[in-house]
């Protein structure tokens, strides 16, 4: 027995002082006095829409930026490709169409100030402000000569030590609610009201969500009829794999997506495919300083719809 356990080594020790161990992990308290602050409502499933929601497009598009100070910048942007039409059959009516679009921009760390103006007559405004350390304004509003497609929306953030809540106001007598409050630090649950008083409609909302180092798990339940799931698992600092399920138990739809985000050394590559039988990709591959190259195609097999993109993003 000398011969297998070296001078100065107690196994009976080392069971001790991992049993100690343990028990001080089981009776270390979590102080609920000091909770992390959690996400925005409006942003519960943001790390899946990452890989789920890619910014696909059709044709041909180039965006430069050229900055005039360390807050001021200019921005052109050129687009080339079809538009799709509603149709009442399946197949889908495009259209070829072309547009420009001018933009100022102004960033400051309490102030920023975006606008947009297209060919088209559009214009396109986004005001966030940073009233106080904890509250804060943002605001979207788009103008058109196309009759009640004009909107504005006004949103105050305030944030708190452990929860964030959020009141909407927007045109055609829209208003919206929300809170989050974390419960613990890896679970936060939260809930949301909205009344459209234009349409006459309203509905309360639920969510939950758990997060991890590792993973981030969504729940959301709405009273419109919409039950949304999604979870994402980080394989490392560069790889991540999502999932979701959206139900609508009012319609009895259901649809389910798979995805992945790997970023590579100079460049990034976003996809998925769903349960209609789509499937996306989207690359971002930085070829020089301000220099980018996009890549963009969706594939949709059923409705026999294929969507390929390409564009530069200069600055």
């Amino acid at each position: 027995m000398a011969g297998i356990v070296s001078p100065g080594t107690s196994l009976l020790g080392d069971a001790t002082s991992a049993s100690v161990n343990k028990i001080i992990e089981v009776q270390k308290k979590v102080d609920y006095m000091k909770l992390p602050c959690p996400i925005p409502y409006e942003e519960l499933h943001r790390e899946a829409l990452m890989s789920l929601k890619p910014e696909v497009f059709e044709g041909m598009r180039f965006d430069f930026t050229k900055g005039l100070n360390q807050k001021f910048s200019l921005s052109h942007s050129v687009f080339m490709g079809p538009m799709e039409l509603p149709s009442q059959s399946a197949e889908t009516i495009k259209i070829p169409t072309a547009h420009y679009e001018f933009g100022a921009n102004f960033v400051d760390p309490k102030l920023m100030l975006i606008g947009r103006v297209l060919t088209d007559g559009r214009l396109n405004a986004r005001v966030k402000c940073d009233l106080t350390d904890d509250l804060s304004l943002k605001a979207n509003a788009q103008l058109t000569h196309e009759p009640h497609m004009s909107h504005a929306m006004f949103n105050f953030d305030y944030k708190g030590t452990d929860y964030r809540a959020q009141i909407q106001l927007g045109n055609g007598a829209l208003f919206g609610a929300s809170y989050i409050q974390s419960v613990t630090p890896n679970m936060s649950l939260g809930g949301e009201v909205f009344w459209a008083g234009q349409h006459r409609k309203s509905g309360l909302g639920y969510a939950a969500r758990y997060e991890t180092d590792k993973m981030v798990a969504t729940g959301q339940v709405a009273s419109t009829g919409m039950v949304l799931l999604s979870y994402v698992q980080k394989i490392s600092e560069k790889v991540s794999l999502a999932t979701d399920l959206m139900y609508n138990y009012l319609s009895r739809d259901v649809t389910a997506s798979v995805g992945y985000d790997y970023i590579l050394r100079q460049a990034r590559l976003r996809g998925k495919i769903d349960s209609n039988g789509t499937a996306t990709a989207f690359l971002e591959e930085r070829l020089n300083m301000g220099l980018n190259f996009v890549l963009s195609a969706e594939l949709d097999h059923q409705k026999k719809d294929y969507k390929f993109g390409f564009g530069l993003t200069v600055g």
